[in-house]
């Protein structure tokens, strides 16, 4: 299943600036690997050393929430994975 990766403003630069990749898949984690694979940098912006997607990133598909299912939630042809890095900070 072809589906979009939105690449939050901070992630291009992992991406050869391409703010849209296209990976196959058939959940979440299942794009995300995919993803990782063409671009390596991209998973200590993404995932704890443990694994764990990390507490700075929220992931929608279709601009909602992948709670509670998280990266195991399903995706289909034509939908859109959008990553967001969480700012924190005082």
């Amino acid at each position: 299943m072809s589906v979009k990766v939105n690449v939050h403003y901070f992630l291009p630069h992992l991406t050869r600036d391409q703010d849209i990749v296209e990976v196959y898949g058939n959940t979440v984690d299942e794009c995300l690997e995919q993803f990782i694979s063409e671009y390596p940098k991209a998973r200590e912006w993404l995932f704890r050393e443990d694994g764990n997607l990390s507490n700075l990133v929220d992931v929608r598909v279709n601009l909602e929430s992948s709670e509670p299912e998280g990266l195991a939630k399903p995706v289909k042809d034509g939908d859109e994975i959008l990553l967001v890095m969480m700012i924190s900070g005082g």
